[in-house]
This record gives C-alpha cells, sequence and structure tokens, in this order.
C-alpha cells in the first residue's frame, strides 16, 4: 500500500454553544511539520491533537483549523484592558507598527479574552478528541486513495524503463561489433603495418572499459526491488524508493555515458526522462 502526503479531511458537531467544525489537510514535506492555532478555548486537548497527528501522519506538513461559530445561547466575552494594553506596550518596543496593528495581535494573545460561558468540560473535551480523529481518518483515507494512483503511475514508469533496457540489451552486441569495425577502419586507414597480438590486447582492453553489462545487471535489479518495495505493506516507503530511484539513475548516466552508440543514447534518453516523473512523483509519497 502506497500513501501520498496530500490529503484532506474535515468533520463538526454541534454543542451547547454552538457548531464546532474541524478542517485539516496535509502537503508533502521532508519531515513532519504541524501547523494549528488554537482559540485558547481548546488550548487543553492541544496535547492530544498533536499525539493523534504524529502518531497517524507521520510526514507532511499538517495544517489544521478549528471553527468555532457561537449560537444564540448567551455568551459573555470580556476584553482584559490591562493584559492587552502591556502586550501593546511590550510590543512597541519590539516594532514601529502603529496601535491598530499592535491591537490586531495583542488581542490574539493568551489570557486577552475571557470567555465566561464556555467551559471545556470532560464531554465537550472528548468530544473535540473524537472530532479530530474522524478528520484526521478522513484525511488518512484521502491520502490512500491518491497513493493507489501514485503507485499506478511510478509502476508504469518503472515497466516503461525495463522495456527500454530491453532494448538495450538487444543493442549491446551490435554496438560491440560496430566498435570493432570502427576501430579497425580507423587503423586500415592509416596504413601502417601493426602488431595484431598488440592490437588485440589492447582491443579487449578498451571493450571492456565500455562494457555495459554490468551496469545492466544492476539497473534490472534496481528496477525489480523497486517494484517490490512499492509493494510492500510498510505504510512509510518514499524516502526507501527516492534512494533506489537515485541508484537507478546512476546506473542509466553510466550506461549514457559508456555506450556511445547513439541509437543506444536516445532510448537512455528516455529512461532518464521517464525517472524524472518517477523522481516528482515520489516527493509526495510518505
Amino acid at each position: 500500500m502506497l500513501h501520498s502526503m496530500t490529503g484532506f479531511g474535515n468533520a463538526s458537531f454541534d454543542s451547547e454553544f454552538g457548531k464546532i467544525s474541524l478542517d485539516i489537510k496535509s502537503l508533502n514535506s521532508k519531515t513532519l511539520d504541524l501547523n494549528y492555532n488554537l482559540n485558547p478555548i481548546f488550548r487543553n486537548i492541544e496535547n492530544d491533537i498533536r499525539g493523534i497527528l504524529v502518531n497517524f501522519l507521520k510526514r507532511g506538513k499538517v495544517d489544521l483549523k478549528i471553527n468555532f461559530k457561537i449560537s444564540e445561547v448567551p455568551f459573555k466575552s470580556q476584553l482584559n484592558h490591562k493584559v492587552i494594553r502591556a502586550y501593546i506596550k511590550d510590543l512597541k518596543k519590539i516594532t514601529p507598527a502603529n496601535d491598530l496593528e499592535l491591537l490586531k495581535i495583542a488581542i490574539k494573545l493568551p489570557d486577552s479574552v475571557s470567555n465566561n460561558n464556555i467551559v471545556l468540560n470532560k464531554k465537550l473535551y472528548n468530544k473535540l478528541v473524537s472530532l479530530v480523529k474522524i478528520a484526521v481518518k478522513e484525511l488518512v483515507d484521502f491520502r490512500i486513495k491518491e497513493g493507489n494512483s501514485l503507485k499506478r503511475d511510478l509502476l508504469t514508469n518503472i515497466e516503461s524503463i525495463q522495456e527500454k533496457l530491453m532494448k538495450i540489451e538487444k543493442l549491446a552486441p551490435k554496438r560491440i561489433q560496430l566498435v570493432k569495425e570502427k576501430i579497425k577502419k580507423k587503423l586500415s586507414d592509416l596504413e601502417r603495418e601493426i602488431d595484431l597480438n598488440r592490437f588485440e590486447q589492447e582491443l579487449i582492453y578498451y571493450l571492456e572499459k565500455i562494457d555495459i553489462n554490468e551496469e545492466l545487471v544492476r539497473l534490472k535489479n534496481h528496477l525489480i526491488f523497486f517494484k517490490k518495495t512499492v509493494n510492500e505493506k510498510q505504510i512509510e516507503k518514499g524516502k526507501k524508493l527516492s534512494f533506489i530511484s537515485q541508484e537507478i539513475g546512476r546506473e542509466i548516466n553510466t550506461i549514457g555515458s559508456k555506450s556511445n552508440y547513439l541509437l543506444m543514447q536516445k532510448i537512455v534518453v528516455e529512461m532518464k526522462n521517464e525517472l524524472e516523473k518517477i523522481k516528482e512523483q515520489l516527493l509526495n509519497v510518505l
């Protein structure tokens, strides 16, 4: 199973204070990057939220937002004037912004607003934790769906590289024969007598240097290993697949530099193009 790092989930419920909804989305990232700005009312569940996200999402840039619409139920909100003034006074020491801009910042800081009617009791606390789990489950399902699409594309591109590898294997004997004929022709054009034994030794040495059999074998094994890894049950395998793709690229580049044969080099270019598609897709694999 392959998981994408792209996903979206949401969930909501009606509380005695109004509708509470949660939106969560994730994009690709090298690590787990969590971003959420909670209303002070919900600060008590921050650790629970973090634990759920770390446990289920593993990697990705995650943005979580809790939306809170207050109902017609009597609700009182009181500004802590002294606290806000103190914040503005301190903020002026570090920024030249005007009072209006500083006020916008200050009222978002802790203890600036007191909500007299809302208490995060045990029942509401448990509902909010469940809400987070529901939204995360929806996001994970989205990731799995995206992962299945990525899997199909990756395997299609890998199979395309395998097909091109078979073409190169068929061209390899002809390439060696053409190299031999090319060298012999150049020597004959010199119209000078040569030591045939020495010539054969040098020719063998040169052909060994440009031989690509080892690269072909390693590339074939890397491609098999890539497909096997894609089909493994473990969830996190994006980094592993990226490493394998680097090894695939190394062998393709070596084949291209050694080939010195136009038909083969054209196929190598096509293989590189398929590999670039794979590398781009792997950026989004968990």
